[in-house]
């Protein structure tokens, strides 16, 4: 199976170094998309000869991802993976969601949750309030709807390619979930961010997401 791993990136100078040679020493193709960083990253990559493609202005997660499911498709990969810039997504288990694809399924997810309990943190009361929206829209049970390791086949990919027009990955699952995609959760443990700063360490972003999670789950994915 042909599998192009896709890393979104935004300053992410510190992290990608680190990052890319893990994903190679596993064997694997990807690309980073350089998401119009504003430190040193576009510099970084070309002196490290790293496979990328920068983005004149920062465009966003969603649209950064389906700019590289589109390229995946468009170089005749059989299936996509996503693995954050920020190295909290450890390449070593690339290989069990691309198994779950080999199997059949059309969308995998690395799940945190799978077999350990959430914390009782604000960012993890806000998961399971994602995962009440879910059930209750689609009926189905997720354990993680957050994560952003995700891995999907060839007609996910293609899909995702052509329409993808979603607002993070809860919204995503929820499209996946509602056409009858075959979906599964694999038990994935987590890094530490080291260097950078998370999208998510402003309380205020952190709660505009959760709002605007929850209103499109809710009302808008019909």
């Amino acid at each position: 199976m042909k599998v192009l791993i896709i890393v979104p990136a935004y300053n992410e100078e510190k992290n990608l170094p680190v990052l890319i040679p893990k994903i190679t020493a596993e064997g694997w193709d990807y690309i980073v998309i350089n998401d119009g960083s504003t430190d040193n990253s576009a510099e970084m990559l070309r002196e490290k000869g790293f496979n990328h493609m920068d983005l004149a202005v920062n465009a966003g997660l969603a649209a950064v991802t389906k700019m590289g499911f589109m390229y995946a498709h468009d170089h005749g990969y059989d299936a996509a993976l996503v693995v954050d810039g920020d190295g909290q997504h450890p390449p070593v288990y690339i290989k069990d969601l691309v198994k779950k694809i080999e199997e059949g399924y059309d969308y995998v997810v690395g799940s945190r949750f799978i077999d350990r309990k959430k914390p009782m943190s604000m960012r993890m009361i806000g998961s399971r309030l994602i995962c009440w929206a879910i059930r209750l829209k689609t009926g189905k049970t997720v354990k993680d709807p957050t994560s952003g390791m995700r891995a999907l086949g060839r007609k996910t990919l293609q899909d995702f390619a052509e329409n993808m027009n979603f607002i993070a990955e809860p919204d995503a699952l929820v499209y996946v979930l509602r056409r009858g995609y075959s979906f599964s959760e694999i038990q994935v443990d987590m890094e530490e961010r080291t260097e950078g700063v998370s999208y998510f360490h402003s309380p205020l972003k952190s709660a505009r997401y959760m709002y605007t999670i929850l209103m499109s789950i809710l009302f808008l994915q019909w």
